[in-house]
């Protein structure tokens, strides 16, 4: 193996300008990789990120007291797939109501001898995609006046994110798949400029492997160099980026993905496709060479 190594390093120099181009075919691929796969990854975070954080309210009976929307609340939760339940007394409600509305409008609220706000429940799910139906289960509760579900608004908001979901997939497993055949197909190039070399090793006496064992390394070496700069670029530049945004998507508020957390997948994608396919590209290559 260490003279295979030698062998793997002494020609990607020895073929200077031909490793060059497979290095250089290797970096801009995977760099639209990387940029491609990194959009991808915080687009699947901000759905998590807005199905999560989904929720509906179901508003109590009005002469429901603070005892009895305790135990509602205490239905709610034992049903199956609720996450959490909190409850909103007739004080809080109007607190939050005086908050937003404002000052102005505080003596009128003040007016009323009876607070007219009912109990509120605010219930998520386990599954956000089960919010409709748990809603419905809370309906059909005794003590339970109305539900606002959002199902006007959660349908579409699912089948968006599943059509964005869907399409990057796609999108990424096309481009990793160009990225395949494109790097591969430069490595052929580089192992077909050396035909006669592989042929009069083989007539020599030299066995497949032995012929075989320094393309792969060579191959192997193109792939982590090819993958490497791209990383670097990559995983510094977001690091930067996600250090200024204070690790938030400008207008939207949502989380990026933590720079540790994307720097690891990055690395199994990018080195692990480089190395893949230097190895593919190297065994394919060859091997038509190695029948004289």
């Amino acid at each position: 193996m260490g003279r295979h190594t030698r062998e793997g390093l002494k020609s990607i120099l020895r073929n200077g300008w031909m490793s060059f181009a497979s290095i250089s075919a290797v970096m801009i691929t995977l760099i639209i990789l990387g940029i491609s796969l990194v959009i991808a990854l915080n687009a699947q975070q901000m759905s998590h990120y807005v199905t999560n954080q989904l929720e509906f309210d179901a508003f109590l009976q009005q002469n429901a007291t603070t005892q009895q929307g305790q135990q509602i609340a205490q239905q709610v939760q034992a049903l199956p797939g609720v996450k959490s339940v909190s409850m909103v007394t007739k004080e809080e409600g109007m607190k939050q109501l005086e908050s937003e509305l404002g000052s102005q409008y505080s003596d009128l609220l003040t007016g009323f001898k009876e607070n007219p706000l009912p109990i509120k429940l605010v219930v998520q799910a386990t599954d956000p995609r089960q919010t409709v139906p748990i809603a419905n289960e809370v309906r059909s509760l005794p003590g339970v006046a109305k539900v606002n579900d959002g199902q006007s608004v959660i349908r579409p908001l699912f089948s968006t994110l599943d059509v964005i979901r869907n399409v990057g997939l796609v999108f990424v497993l096309a481009l990793v798949v160009t990225t395949m055949f494109l790097i591969s197909n430069t490595i052929k190039i580089t192992i077909f400029s050396r035909r006669r070399e592989i042929e009069i090793m083989k007539l020599v006496g030299a066995t497949n492997w032995f012929i075989r064992w320094p393309f792969l390394i060579e191959g192997i070496l193109i792939g982590v160099i090819g993958a490497l700069i791209p990383y670097l670029v990559i995983t510094i530049g977001y690091h930067v980026l996600y250090i200024r945004a204070g690790g938030v998507f400008a207008g939207l508020n949502f989380p990026l993905v933590g720079g540790s957390g994307l720097a690891l997948k990055l690395a199994i994608v990018m080195f692990g496709i480089g190395i893949f396919l230097g190895i593919w590209g190297g065994i394919m290559s060859v091997r038509k060479f190695l029948r004289i």
